[in-house]
């Protein structure tokens, strides 16, 4: 879903450019570690930060790994950038980057982690390649995960959930801990919500979730 553009939003989010990048750096690419220059060696990536709620929790509750999170639409990302600057969270960066161009930001074998949590579902046969899941997004995630990464997918449509499930066996990744109801599992305890995921399950709805292990 798009949000109408707030016009003052582009001169609002210059306040945050300590932290927010709005266009990609060609030198980024293997050099996270000391863009951070916190001590830090662990990086994990949100795939569509959105407001934000997730990316500023998690930061928050895991101090000792820098997070970098992607996010297309500028007006969305200035909220995202509110609630790091709000918690004063140091080992977070947002970048304002169409995820196709996710190599432009990450060298190979950079990132140990990454999550996408409810990504557009694009429902049409013809979209399917725009899906985050399908195997040409899956080549760069394996380009930039480390041997071992994982990947954490989240969403509240079965139809892309079925759908993600074969193409991450078709392409050979190890799929574990899989859920069909996340808040009537034994992985509820430790999951982070998004802000559509609070709203879905307000409204009684299921959540599926899996982790992906890139060989």
């Amino acid at each position: 879903m798009r949000l109408r553009k707030k016009p003052w939003i582009s001169e609002a989010i210059k306040e945050y450019t300590s932290f927010v990048y709005l266009e990609p750096d060609a030198s980024w690419p293997g050099n996270w570690r000391s863009i951070f220059n916190n001590g830090n060696t662990e990086l994990h990536v949100e795939l569509g930060t959105g407001k934000g709620l997730f990316i500023a929790t998690i930061a928050a509750k895991y101090p000792h790994i820098n997070f970098v999170g992607i996010e297309a639409q500028r007006d969305v990302l200035y909220y995202a950038a509110k609630k790091v600057d709000e918690q004063g969270l140091t080992n977070v960066r947002l970048v304002l980057l169409n995820i196709n161009n996710l190599l432009e930001v990450f060298a190979e074998n950079e990132v140990d982690c990454l999550y996408i949590n409810f990504c557009d579902p694009w429902p049409k046969k013809r979209h399917a390649k725009r899906r985050l899941t399908h195997s040409l997004f899956l080549a760069k995630y394996k380009h930039v995960l480390k041997p071992q990464g994982k990947l954490f997918f989240k969403t509240d449509n079965e139809q892309l959930f079925e759908f993600s499930l074969n193409e991450f066996a078709a392409n050979g990744l190890t799929v574990v801990n899989v859920t069909y109801d996340l808040h009537n599992s034994i992985y509820a305890e430790d999951n982070i919500p998004t802000e559509y995921e609070l709203k879905f399950i307000s409204r009684g709805m299921k959540i599926y979730r899996c982790e992906v292990i890139f060989p």
